[in-house]
């Protein structure tokens, strides 16, 4: 069975969008909740939450992280971005897992994967002082030979797999390349060791493709969760 993990940023963003004011570390009561909407998620029948704390508190902010952390019974997982400042809140809050994502300013939502090669050393110094506190490592980049080799080389026991240009792709016809791509990488990952996942840009049609990918573990899915959820109700 292929797990789901949620990505609550989305509904963060839905709160800051009215609440950006609310100092970053305060703890607002203020809708819509995504600490409320984890735990709703567990209940029906989530695999783990995934949540990231970026270093602009762009959507969800450090109460938020700290309350996830305390009131789910599931996997929690903290996406974060490759610095000394995310170093420290992983070990103060010891999440099952982190997955180690860029991070651009500009952007509005993640794109692209993980330069694993070109910060090597920078990326092996949080796998490892993440090991040391026995929380697991994934590391989200695109389907490329180097960038999946770098990451079993560096021991990291996950990978993410980009579905972002993938799902692109979707409609025009480009679609089967890319999706050829994905394969490629996942099976090199399998070969090399690597649990893999998925993550960006799935939704309730493409999914039906996803799911073929050999040696998926586990999709991460938020935004097209949380989009409908404006149509039917969570």
């Amino acid at each position: 069975m292929i797990l789901l993990g949620l990505n609550i940023d989305h509904c963060a963003t839905v709160r800051q969008a009215r609440y950006r004011a609310v100092a970053p570390g305060a703890e607002p009561a203020v809708e819509p909740d995504p600490v409320a909407l984890a735990v709703q998620a567990e209940k029906a029948g989530a695999d783990g939450i995934t949540i990231h704390l970026r270093e602009d508190r762009r959507h969800i902010i450090d109460a938020d992280v700290a309350r996830v952390r305390a009131e789910i019974g599931t996997r929690m997982n903290l996406e974060m971005a490759c610095t000394a400042e995310m170093t420290a809140v992983a070990k103060k809050l010891k999440p099952d897992s982190v997955c180690l994502v860029p991070e651009n300013r500009a952007e509005v939502t993640t794109e692209g994967g993980l330069d694993v090669v070109g910060q090597r050393d920078r990326v092996a110094g949080i796998i490892d002082a993440m090991g040391e506190i026995g929380v697991k490592v994934s590391l989200f980049i695109d389907p490329d030979e180097p960038q999946i080799a770098m990451a079993a080389e560096l021991g990291a026991p996950w990978v993410e797999l980009h579905t972002g240009s993938w799902a692109n792709a979707y409609y025009t016809d480009r679609r089967a390349e890319e999706f050829a791509r994905l394969v490629r990488g996942a099976e090199q990952a399998h070969a090399a060791g690597l649990v893999v996942n998925a993550g960006h840009g799935i939704n309730y049609e493409n999914v039906a493709e996803i799911r073929g990918l050999p040696h998926l573990h586990e999709c991460n899915i938020g935004h097209s969760i949380i989009s409908r959820a404006l149509f039917s109700g969570f």
